[in-house]
Parts: C-alpha cells; structure tokens; sequence
C-alpha cells in the first residue's frame, strides 16, 4: 500500500502502510517493513535469518489534535557474521521506547513553552515520560561541559532550600555557561570540578568570588597561576550588612523619643546609592536628618560612598593609592565598624586590585543563580536533584519562559 503518508507526515522509509484503524478517539496505523532493509542490529550484517516477530506500538506525532499510533511487527532476527538473535533495529524509535523520534522532538518544543505536566496532558501521556524525554536530552547535551576552553569564571554557592541546602554553582565568564553544579558549599563541594578542570588542561587566568577563606584556600590549592579576583558585588555587601548593625546599635542607643523617630524607616534609605534616593518621597532630606543625629554612623555612610570609587580609578596604581588613603582614613576614624572593615580590605587588597587587571565580577553569576530560583519556583521544587542539575546546565540556552 501507500509509502507517501508515511514519508511526508512522519518521515518513514523502507515501511509500507498496510491498513489504518480509528480507535479511542486517535487513529492507528499497522505498518510493515521492507524484507529488504533487514539487518543485524548488532553488527549491521545483512546475512540474517528470521526467528519471528514481536508486535509494538509506538506513539507519532498527534494529527488535528488527535493521538496517533504506529503499529509495527518487529522481526526478531538470527545473524549469521555475529551469532546473535535480536530484534531488527528500527530508524524512527530508540530501543525500549514506545515512542518515534518525531514524538520526543515535539514534546522537546512543547517543553519551551509549558510545564511538563502541560505537556503531558497536552500529549496523553503521563508526567514521567515527558521527563524521562526532557532528562535524556539533557543527559546527552548538557551532563558533562567541556572545560578545556575555560579561561575566566566565577565561584558561588545559592541556597536552594530549608535546612541550609546549597548548590555551589561555577560559572563560564566568557561564555555565560554553568560548567559545573555541586552540592553543599565550601571545599568538598568543589573538588568533583578541581578533578574535571586538571583532566581538562584548561588554562584559567582569572577567578572571582567572594572574600570567603574557602574560597580563597580552594582556588591557591587548585589555581596557583589564576589571579584571584574579589568581587565588587560582595565587598559593598559585607560593608552594608555592617552598617546595618552599626545603625541598630545607634538606634538602640539614642535616648530621645525624637531621635528614635527620626531613625525609625531609615535602613533602606541608609544601604541605598544616593542617585536611587525618591525627590518624591523626600528621602534625601530624611536621610540628612537621620545622620545628623550620630557622628559614627555619619561618617561610615560616607566612607562607603567613597569606597564605591575603588573600583572606578584610573588604573591599578591609582586604585592602590586610593585604597591605601582609604584605609588609613577608616582606621583613623575612631569608629570600631570602619576599623574592623579596614583590616579586612588590608589582608585582601590583592585581590580587590587585581579586578584592574581583570575587570570580571560574579554579577552574571548572581543573575544565573536568580534564573535557579525562578525555576525551582516555577516548578515548585525539584524532587530529583540530578534533573535539577541538568537543568541549571542548560540555562545559557534558555530564551523562553522558565518551566520545571
């Protein structure tokens, strides 16, 4: 009968359509194979005898909405070159599948648009096949980077739950690319990418993170050559988060009801950049009058703002003298806040200049982790830690919606 259906709506060769059943509202098509396409599928000998058939059904690509199934009787065949007895291997579905290849492609494009439980129902099938179809093509394209191309990345850990969970997620810097997903945090999380990156040969030249001792031990130990970046983002993080304690102890410790109220509201206004601050709301007047009532937490704000200049000199020479300046300034102040910080940018000032040798940061790495959360709360959680891994892989790639 009729070849033509077959090639043009699923692509099929060497099959001939034998009849066509309507059923449970879908429709079946028994197909036959052409004797003459036969062949071991192990070895691909054609010297084969035939040892009877099994019949399978395969679900294709649905029609008007409709499902649509293949039925096919598979010939179990003896091959003479290799001694074995198999089924013969079909071109349109993978061994111990019920489904073609056209299917999975189609349930893949659907992915991008939905959830996978949207796709399942969308299909008639249940939530593990779409998954299983989802996790094999992340398996094969995304489970192992390539790591030898690596030359700039950036190191950080995300919470990704209740009970202290964290992912330690490294980042591509060039590439925008996750190249490795570990779990907890500190050392052991990352010595699975220590091996993987010295297998590589990669020659990374720069790495950012944090001012965290792990981290700092972790690249010395396993990068000696890479320069070791601090970055911006966590430097002005660690003096906000001390200028918010100084500011609960100036507001625990003023005596007036007035000051009290004055202070009251103002945190957010206090961590702000002054370019934010709403003319509107008239937040720069409250600012002023909040810093007016306590010298040390006047002089930490604008030692911060100044701070913000490090990273906007010249070059590495000028950089140096402004950080010097800077922190004999802070441990002049008499303010224990500024003095404690101080000391830190002192045993980590290396690492703060070497951004004007390589100006990389762990920004794109934040706004990879922020992609992480919103796909684990638009799939209200992964169960399976390993698909979530897989897809935090494939996130440089994803320019639709995000869906679990």
């Amino acid at each position: 009968m009729s070849t033509s259906l077959l090639y043009h709506a699923w692509g099929l060769r060497g099959y001939d359509l034998q009849a066509t059943d309507f059923v449970l509202g879908g429709a079946v098509f028994r197909l036959q194979q052409n004797p003459d396409t036969f062949c071991c599928g192990h070895c691909g000998s054609r010297a084969v005898m035939r040892q009877g058939v099994v019949v399978r059904e395969f679900k294709t690509l649905p029609i008007g909405g409709r499902p649509v199934w293949l039925q096919l009787p598979v010939q179990r065949l003896w091959c003479a070159a290799c001694g074995q007895t198999r089924q013969v291997k079909l071109r349109f579905a993978d061994e111990r599948r019920s489904y073609t290849h056209a299917f999975e492609r189609y349930a893949l494009e659907l992915g991008r648009l939905t959830t996978i439980q949207g796709v399942a129902d969308h299909l008639g099938v249940s939530w593990d096949v779409i998954k299983e179809i989802q996790r094999r093509h992340l398996l094969r394209h995304y489970a192992r980077p390539r790591l030898k191309n690596l030359r700039q990345i950036a190191i950080d850990e995300i919470s990704i739950g209740r009970g202290h969970r964290y992912l330690t997620v490294v980042l591509d810097l060039k590439s925008g690319a996750v190249v490795f997903v570990g779990t907890g945090k500190g050392t052991a999380a990352l010595e699975p990418f220590w091996k993987r990156l010295r297998c590589s040969g990669a020659k990374v030249q720069a790495v950012a993170t944090d001012m965290s001792p792990a981290y700092i031990l972790a690249v010395h130990d396993n990068l000696p050559k890479a320069l070791h970046v601090f970055d911006r983002f966590h430097v002005m993080k660690l003096f906000n988060e001390q200028l918010a304690d100084l500011r609960r102890e100036v507001q625990r410790s003023v005596e007036t009801v007035e000051h009290r109220k004055l202070l009251k509201g103002t945190l957010w206004l206090i961590l702000k950049n002054p370019e934010n601050l709403d003319p509107k709301k008239h937040e720069r007047q409250r600012l002023r009058d909040a810093l007016r009532i306590n010298e040390p937490l006047a002089t930490a704000y604008y030692m911060r703002e100044d701070l913000r200049q490090l990273w906007e000199q010249a070059d590495r020479t000028t950089a140096r003298k402004f950080l010097d300046d800077w922190i004999a300034r802070a441990q002049a102040s008499g303010v224990k806040m500024l003095q404690k910080f101080a000391r830190t940018l002192q045993i980590h000032r290396t690492g703060l200049l070497n951004w004007y040798h390589y100006p990389i940061s762990t920004g794109p790495l934040e706004g990879t982790n922020t992609k992480i959360r919103v796909l684990q709360r638009q799939a209200y959680g992964f169960r399976d830690q390993e698909f979530f891994k897989l897809k935090i892989y494939a996130l440089h790639e994803t320019t639709y919606a995000l869906v679990g």
